[in-house]
């Protein structure tokens, strides 16, 4: 089966929505193009079939055609086939074996292939608590890690050390860079498979406007765009220092 962008037909005025003749030739020719390809002939070379000529060989190869630059295509190539790292910590771990499951299926994405060794992988996944004595293991599997690559930090124990806030633990972002923090206490693997897909966002340089840019917040206060704007009692104006 193909598909291809195209106008609708013209319609009458009897039967609106409904066009007014179809060509059964071109539908023909769509079929033999269609079979073609199936076929893996060149339509551009010596295969090319005799009835496609001139303007319908030119409206075929630009309704076939996307231009791009060659960064674009490597970090969209990069974006849709991540290789985690085979690694887990703790109870968090359990959560990210079930976003490989049948029923999630993180292959759809093309992010299935789990690597037993760092330097077959991109992607680390820190999946549960971190303790001071194991920081510089993971620290030593990042470095071994592909260039280039990327890290998620997975639960809130790893993010902001969680309910095991003690003497022990350690947040991941203090020894090694955290692209993607997906909160929770476990989260769920549907919260994992969305940080997966903000990384890949992340990756193909096209990132969710933070809140900051939402906002257009400043700091740790918020600040009204227009100076003539009806302020609330805690958001100063622009160019008010009075709360500095």
């Amino acid at each position: 089966m193909e598909v291809r962008r195209e106008p609708l037909p013209p319609t009458s005025a009897a039967t609106p929505g409904v066009p007014e003749h179809v060509d059964p030739q071109a539908l023909g020719v769509r079929e033999l193009n269609a079979s073609q390809l199936l076929r893996g002939g060149d339509l551009l070379g010596a295969n090319r079939p005799a009835h496609l000529e001139a303007a319908d060989l030119e409206r075929y190869v630009q309704e076939r055609t996307l231009t791009t630059t060659l960064d674009r295509a490597v970090a969209w190539a990069r974006s849709n086939s991540f290789f985690p790292l085979s690694f887990g910590l703790a109870c968090c771990a359990m959560e990210q074996f079930h976003a490989a499951g049948p029923r999630l299926d993180i292959a759809r994405f093309g992010y299935e292939a789990f690597r037993a060794s760092p330097r077959q992988a991109d992607l680390i996944i820190l999946a549960g608590r971190v303790s001071i004595k194991m920081a510089p293991i993971i620290r030593r599997l990042y470095d071994q890690m592909l260039e280039p690559k990327w890290a998620i930090s997975m639960g809130a124990c790893c993010s902001s050390m969680g309910v095991f806030n003690n003497y022990a633990l350690v947040p991941a972002d203090k020894f090694m860079p955290i692209d993607v923090h997906v909160p929770g206490c476990p989260p769920r693997p549907e919260a994992l498979m969305h940080g997966v897909l903000k990384l890949r966002q992340m990756v193909q340089n096209d990132p969710d406007a933070g809140w900051r840019e939402r906002y257009h917040a400043r700091g740790t206060e918020e600040i009204l765009p227009s100076p003539h704007a009806a302020a609330a009692v805690n958001v100063p104006l622009e160019g008010d220092t009075a709360g500095a």
